[in-house]
């Protein structure tokens, strides 16, 4: 029923946002040098790599220059136009791509890159036993997460040692009461949040 849901409301979605997405294309090549969607290798279900599709907010080669999580929004690499991009995370609506081809889902744990899924717990590799989504509980709860990494001294070794475990037991908690209402409850949240 999930996927369903996922494979029509994604498609729907491309379809109404389809200009949105043309005129966004076109502000990036107009903002900065380099293609419009940034692509990267990130960890979905069953512990399989898959690409991830973002509206590109930083300039070309950014993720090799510096650690793989953002440091708040003032992070050198981010273009004037990536900065609005990721405030009202219209960055990410290239992700209802991966919703649409089967990797991803509306709501589920936030995927991660390999190097950070190396380092879960037992316990913590639960949650790829789902589609990763493009919204979940842990999501909102750190919605300002890169504002929180800005201020530690080591902003990577926080979001290891302090962070991720607490969005993964957020997660896991979420998968144990998970259902196709409390999903769209959790969209409808993450809106208002994203709007306030």
């Amino acid at each position: 029923m999930t996927r369903v849901f996922d494979f029509s409301t994604s498609l729907l979605g491309l379809i109404i946002l389809f200009p949105v997405f043309l005129i966004i294309s076109v502000l990036i090549r107009l903002d900065s040098k380099g293609p419009t969607f940034y692509k990267q290798k990130r960890v979905g279900k069953n512990n399989r790599d898959f690409m991830l599709y973002k509206f590109r907010s930083m300039g070309v080669g950014s993720d090799k220059k510096g650690l793989l999580i953002t440091v708040g929004n003032d992070d050198t690499r981010i273009t004037k136009l990536g900065g609005f991009l990721r405030k009202y995370k219209i960055d990410e609506l290239p992700q209802l791509i991966n919703v649409f081809l089967g990797d991803m889902s509306l709501v589920g744990p936030r995927p991660e890159v390999r190097k950070y899924v190396d380092m879960y717990s037992k316990e913590q590799m639960e949650v790829l036993k789902v589609r990763p989504g493009i919204t979940d509980t842990a999501s909102i709860a750190f919605r300002n997460e890169n504002e929180l990494l800005k201020a530690q001294p080591n902003p990577e070794e926080f979001y290891i040692n302090e962070v991720m475990p607490k969005k993964l037991a957020l997660n896991l908690e979420y998968l144990k009461r998970r259902t196709l209402i409390t999903d769209i409850g959790l969209i409808f949240n993450t809106f208002v949040k994203i709007l306030k």
